[in-house]
């Protein structure tokens, strides 16, 4: 099949792909050939992966897990495993161009393409970001949505200024999805490492000092937190964690004689 690239990011052809026309659940299904790897520990899973042909294309480390993508020559098909506590926790079909394979075509029962030619989304680039990357775990089937998601996440990634000039959801998830990988490439520490997009991150160290009922006011109301527990500790003190799901801030606030004496980030996992 020849596709015609584009001559920038922001341009998208016209009819020249089908790009995840037909159900994304079934992207979303585990294949036949690998669903009784779930829940196996991570070094027997890739084991076996190998033994049925293959291959580690590559993997991405997040707070408490890690998603790796797998190519299987024979089946044509690409595989995203998620791997939590060193065992696999869940096994899905992922478009063949999560695994580099942008000119792949992947049909099922019915003849309908499911990818084809995901490199024309944005030219002859090829997609830097995969299914994880964003929010549901699937790319977009809107081409302009996608394209507007890929400029954001090389923007965050790259640590360009954030320019969404179309306004675009996509372009803001994306872009805080890069953002989110530098950090972890870079092994900045977690939460307030900064975030990008729509839901940019929120500063609270100004709420040190401040009484507990001011700060719970504040951080519930104005600045989009939610708690999740509090509990005290034997010192009189209290402890209690806060989430915030726009900026994907996980933070513990340590109050002791009814005021605010730190404010730590903690890793999304204890917020979960």
């Amino acid at each position: 099949m020849k596709i015609n690239a584009v001559k920038s990011l922001g341009t998208i052809t016209g009819a020249t792909i089908l790009y995840l026309a037909a159900s994304s659940n079934a992207m979303a299904q585990t294949p036949s050939d690998v669903r009784d790897l779930v829940g196996t520990r991570g070094s027997s899973g890739e084991s076996q992966l190998i033994s049925r042909g293959y291959t580690h294309i590559s993997t991405h480390k997040g707070d408490d897990r890690a998603w790796s993508y797998w190519w299987s020559n024979r089946r044509k098909q690409c595989i995203s495993v998620v791997t939590m506590q060193g065992r696999y926790s869940s096994i899905a079909q992922s478009p063949p161009f999560d695994c580099g394979h942008q000119n792949q075509e992947k049909k099922d029962n019915t003849g309908a393409a499911i990818a084809v030619g995901a490199a024309a989304l944005i030219g002859a680039l090829v997609l830097s970001h995969k299914s994880h990357h964003h929010d549901d775990g699937k790319h977009d089937d809107n081409r302009q949505s996608e394209a507007d998601h890929e400029r954001g996440y090389r923007d965050g990634l790259y640590g360009k200024p954030y320019h969404n000039y179309n306004r675009s959801d996509a372009y803001s998830s994306g872009y805080s999805a890069g953002v989110e990988q530098r950090n972890h490439n870079t092994s900045y520490r977690p939460g307030y490492g900064g975030q990008g997009g729509y839901g940019g991150f929120v500063t609270v160290n100004d709420l040190i000092g401040r009484t507990r009922s001011d700060a719970e006011s504040q951080l519930t109301g104005r600045r989009g937190f939610r708690m999740l527990q509090s509990y005290r500790t034997d010192d009189q003190g209290r402890y209690t964690t806060y989430w915030r799901k726009q900026s994907k801030q996980c933070i513990s606030v340590n109050t002791r004689g009814g005021y605010v004496y730190a404010i730590n980030s903690m890793r999304r996992r204890n917020c979960k």
